[in-house]
């Protein structure tokens, strides 16, 4: 049995300084099965802890309203006096990180579309081992003035660290130029590989893209979307979820930009059994409303400012077509 000392030394590897399993064995000269238990066993020994912080009443009672109105499962997050539109972000990222964890569990495949949102959530992860984990990229990051590949890599590879899970990057556009390229790269079957593990997803992490806000939206600041594509969307969309563009009643179809996009369109993201969606400011209530009426959400976590403007806000009715 290890003692006291050398599971904190390997707790320490693995939590804090974000070593993989097979790295630690190796320095350990043990198996990474070994390494496995030895992380249950400081658990157990109270040398690693996990808290799990309440909400305040006032969030409560907003939360059972969320359900009540949109039938999803919602987290509030309260925030101190003063906070900025940063830290405001990273207070729904790091509770988005607990629903997470207790969302995912060992065999899963979890989909996460890149965006700020889950790049933050990335950033609040606690690292515990999943057995046989995957996680897949749900849209492509490249555009026209960078690969995307390094952003992205980074953000997916913050959950693999933390869950010790295996990545499937999606090594394509954000949005094609043509429709017909677009076509002809969903018959590769490399692509196919991809789509098939997205098709597969037990739980899905989403953020909803503005056209404005605090914190601006990749999609809207860093080139993907040309003159005439936002002059477009402007006039007919109000968000996107995974790079797919939706009206304010949750409709999507009949979009020209939609046939271009990379990521999942509704009725393929609604099969995920889990879609647990994050947003941390008002800007994107229209957004949030239409990702709400197109069914794409059963799990909300949201500030309790934005909370408070979604509420305020007409419900927009439910479509499942």
């Amino acid at each position: 049995m290890a003692d006291d000392e050398r599971l904190e030394r390997v707790a320490r590897k693995y939590h804090l300084s974000r070593m993989t399993m097979e790295s630690i064995a190796s320095e350990e000269g043990v198996s990474r099965s070994t390494v496995s238990r030895m992380l249950d066993a400081a658990r157990a020994a109270g040398i690693v802890s996990v808290q799990v912080v309440p909400v305040h009443g006032r969030a409560q009672a907003v939360e059972q309203e969320l359900a009540q109105r949109h039938g999803v499962s919602a987290r509030v997050v309260p925030l101190p006096e003063g906070v900025g539109a940063v830290e405001r972000l990273h207070h729904v990222a790091r509770v988005t990180g607990r629903v997470l964890d207790q969302a995912v569990g060992a065999g899963m495949i979890v989909g996460v579309a890149w965006g700020t949102t889950t790049s933050a959530v990335s950033e609040h992860l606690l690292a515990h081992p999943l057995r046989d984990v995957q996680v897949v990229q749900l849209n492509g990051a490249m555009n026209t003035l960078s690969t995307g590949v390094g952003y992205g890599s980074d953000v997916l590879g913050r959950f693999a660290a933390a869950w010790d899970a295996q990545v499937h990057h999606f090594p394509v556009p954000a949005f094609f130029d043509h429709v017909e390229t677009r076509r002809a790269m969903w018959r590769e079957r490399s692509v196919q590989r991809v789509l098939r593990l997205q098709h597969a997803a037990d739980v899905a992490l989403f953020g909803i893209g503005a056209f404005g806000g605090a914190v601006p939206s990749r999609v809207w600041a860093e080139g993907y979307l040309t003159g005439p594509d936002r002059a477009a969307l402007s006039a007919t969309a109000v968000g996107d979820v995974c790079t797919v563009f939706l009206r304010s009643d949750g409709s999507w179809e009949g979009l020209p930009l939609n046939d271009r996009c990379s990521g999942p369109v509704p009725p393929v993201l609604r099969r995920v059994p889990r879609r647990i969606c994050a947003v941390a400011d008002e800007a994107k209530v229209p957004g949030l409303l239409a990702a709400l009426a197109a069914g794409l959400v059963t799990d909300l976590v949201v500030d309790e400012r934005t909370a408070r403007e979604l509420l305020s806000a007409r419900p927009v009715p439910r479509r499942t077509a």
